[in-house]
């Protein structure tokens, strides 16, 4: 049995309106009657008992937890004060983790608002990786492409080490559509899909080569909460953390780091279209979340409890609240988090 830590502390501003503080993505029911972080708790149950799942989340978003997942032990919730990055909320989960388990314990490390749609190979590539953490490597799993996406980092295999797992030879940055078809005829990157797997020693160790500072920190802001110390103080120290993610900050420069080739039928629903691309369709390629017609329209994606009719509109996603409305061209969809940042500077708190 290994430990999984599930992080669910972001904000998923690239899903407004339907994404809010008080209800962020992952707790959003967006692909039938479960949230995505009860769709990714039950993924591991075959593997990871619930006494040994825990989630890592911001303290706004704790009460989240314990409603969507009743069954996870109340001590199992890390909570750092404010959602940061991967590397603080990583290193702090280390040092909470560290004081309970043997350091040879291997970890899974992976968000809580992906879609897995095979989760037979997704627990194959864990025990995988798994046998590769235990002699040391720091592991990440490579999600095989099937189209130029410049929406995701990649990461470039090198030798293989063993069947199935190969060294990295570099991480790279979103790319460019150019580069990211290149990328795809050479055949040796793969999508970097967040998920990683470790032994508690071995993400100790780097830690503490590469981030020293953030360790500290974790340790510190642990012995605050300990002595049971004013959030105030907590957040004080937290907010020192550099917001940075475990990737640049540990991953691309360990030694000992192996990548897993993946198909596992992954999809990070960064933005609507992300969503509509993997949600049904009608003849039309078009969804309609209850009721709709469309007259000379395709592939558009409308989620509004409404009847909805559309005509000559193409590549579209047409989202409705209560309070507000979206309309985007599908490519642009990502540039759903700059309304975000309008609402933020306007202080319109009511649409956050």
């Amino acid at each position: 049995e290994m430990i999984a830590l599930i992080m669910a502390g972001g904000s998923g501003t690239r899903f407004w309106p339907l994404s809010r503080a008080s209800l962020p993505k992952q707790y959003l029911r967006i692909l039938g009657d479960k949230s995505m972080l009860q769709l990714t708790f039950e993924r591991l149950e075959t593997l990871v008992p619930p006494e040994k799942v825990y989630v890592v989340t911001s303290s706004s978003q704790a009460i989240l937890v314990k409603e969507h997942l009743p069954e996870l032990p109340p001590e199992n919730i890390i909570i750092e004060p404010f959602g940061m990055n991967t590397a603080p909320c990583i290193a702090l989960s280390v040092e909470y983790l560290s004081a309970l388990y043997n350091e040879n314990e291997t970890m899974v490390v992976l968000p809580a608002d992906h879609i897995i749609k095979d989760t037979d190979a997704f627990i194959a590539a864990l025990k995988k990786a798994e046998t590769a953490a235990q002699k040391g490597m720091l592991i990440t799993f490579g999600i095989v492409p099937d189209y130029p996406a410049t929406g995701y980092g990649y990461i470039e295999k090198g030798e293989e080490l063993e069947e199935g797992i190969f060294s990295v030879k570099q991480f790279k940055e979103k790319p460019e559509l150019d580069t990211a078809k290149e990328f795809l005829r050479q055949g040796t990157f793969f999508w970097n899909s967040g998920i990683f797997c470790w032994t508690l020693s071995s993400i100790h160790k780097a830690l503490k080569e590469f981030l020293p500072e953030t360790l500290t920190l974790a340790e510190e802001v642990l012995q605050l909460k300990q002595s049971f110390a004013s959030e105030e103080a907590i957040a004080a120290v937290y907010r020192k953390m550099p917001r940075i993610p475990i990737d640049i900050g540990v991953m691309e420069k360990a030694r000992f780091r192996a990548v897993i080739p993946v198909s596992f039928g992954w999809n990070d629903v960064g933005s609507w279209k992300a969503l509509a691309d993997i949600s049904p369709k009608d003849e039309n390629q078009n969804t309609f979340k209850v009721d709709g017609f469309a007259l000379d329209a395709r592939d558009d994606y409308v989620y509004s409890d409404k009847f909805v009719a559309l005509i000559g509109v193409d590549s579209l996603c047409i989202i409705e609240t209560d309070d507000a409305l979206l309309v985007t061209s599908k490519e642009q969809s990502e540039k759903v988090k700059e309304v975000v940042e309008y609402l933020q500077h306007k202080h319109k708190d009511n649409l956050l």
